[in-house]
């Protein structure tokens, strides 16, 4: 099976700097979308979350929750693996933007006062990812090996 969209979307010129950012920025996001699902690591679970979202006008907040939180987990183990980088990085990024505007920016830049730096942060790490993808060192690669046969 040669499919020409499907073969671009996974094959990445990228070294081993993409496994570099790859690992840590989807270890960080399956941690922050594990708090959100299941209350792991300190976190309030679909329904402490899903209350709070619902509580800054994110509505209705459980649904918010589980879309936030399974980006974050499922995109973060995509990333981790290697698997479909380019669609889960560009998920996360949304995410974050929507972290950014809606609980981050009206505290500023830093983050000891809540503001925006380690979502603007993770949001750039991920729209670098989207854009060079996993690189030599993903399922990705080994996928897109085998769809070129």
């Amino acid at each position: 099976m040669n499919s020409p969209l499907l073969n671009k979307l996974l094959s990445s010129k990228a070294g081993i700097s993409a496994l570099i950012l790859r690992a840590p920025i989807g270890l960080i996001l399956a941690a922050h979308g594990s708090q959100k699902l299941f209350a792991w690591f300190g976190g309030y679970g679909l329904e402490g979350t899903g209350q709070w979202m619902a509580s800054i006008g994110m509505t209705p907040g459980y649904l918010m929750a589980l879309l936030a939180g399974s980006a974050e987990f499922f995109g973060g183990l995509a990333l981790l693996l290697g698997l479909l980088t380019r669609p889960a990085a560009v998920v996360a990024a949304f995410t974050m933007v929507v972290a950014i505007f809606s609980v981050h920016i009206s505290n500023g830049l830093f983050m000891d006062n809540n503001g925006y730096e380690y979502a603007l942060t993770l949001l750039v790490a991920l729209i670098a990812l989207a854009v060079q993808g996993g690189g030599r060192f993903s399922l990705d690669n080994v996928l897109s090996k085998k769809l070129s046969k």
